[in-house]
């Protein structure tokens, strides 16, 4: 059959937060806390409904997609309102099926609907360069502190969104995780063994990696 992409709705949020765990357990730390930061980011101001979504297959919920609110500060003051998504997730026995890349351009579509011409987010660019995002330093697009992460991307929904300016990124107070609170939120839940494994470190890696400011 052909999957479905659909707004999420509150019958899908255990599905959607357990999905997320499984997917990003021990992946980049022993544990995770993606699905924590699902659990608390509907609840932020920043989180843009509209833009939450679920896709799937013969009934089941085996991906999802949420936005938040972000900025962009020019130079001279300006502020421009962009978006963020994270964590953009698969079940992990779909993954490497182009159920992802579907889902990022479905959500793309109804963003540019919505009026936004820019997404910022940070990730793997290996996973996100095919769906058109780019180096920030391309786009002139920093961190507050005047840094080009190598993980910080971005993504013109518009041509010239940019406008050749050079940007601060500010993002939303929604992605700020209390890891604390995140341990106590996944000892309520079913127990799941946290190990190091090879991909943390290129995690750690690239998390650490910056292009030069010339």
């Amino acid at each position: 059959m052909e999957p479905i992409i659909r707004k999420e709705t509150p019958r899908d949020y255990r599905a959607v937060e357990t999905m997320t765990r499984n997917a990003f357990y021990n992946i980049y730390v022993p544990g995770c806390i993606e699905h924590y930061l699902v659990h608390t980011m509907r609840s932020h101001e920043d989180f843009i409904p509209e833009l939450d979504f679920v896709l799937e297959l013969d009934g089941q919920v085996i991906g999802n997609i949420m936005y938040t609110r972000a900025a962009l500060l020019d130079e001279h003051g300006g502020r421009k309102e962009i978006l963020t998504f994270g964590p953009l997730c698969i079940a992990p026995a779909y993954q490497r099926s182009g159920y992802g890349k579907r889902l990022m351009e479905y959500s793309f579509a109804q963003a540019v609907s919505m009026g936004y011409d820019a997404i910022v987010i940070f990730g793997d660019p290996a996973n996100y360069i095919s769906s058109g995002f780019r180096s920030c330093k391309k786009y002139g697009v920093c961190t507050e502190d005047g840094r080009y992460p190598s993980a910080m991307l971005v993504k013109e929904l518009q041509p010239g969104a940019f406008s050749g300016k050079k940007w601060r990124y500010r993002g939303s107070a929604a992605l700020e995780i209390d890891e604390a609170a995140a341990q106590q939120y996944d000892e309520t839940l079913e127990p799941k063994i946290k190990c190091h494994q090879p991909s943390q470190e290129t995690f750690y890696i690239l998390s650490q990696s910056f292009l030069p400011d010339d």
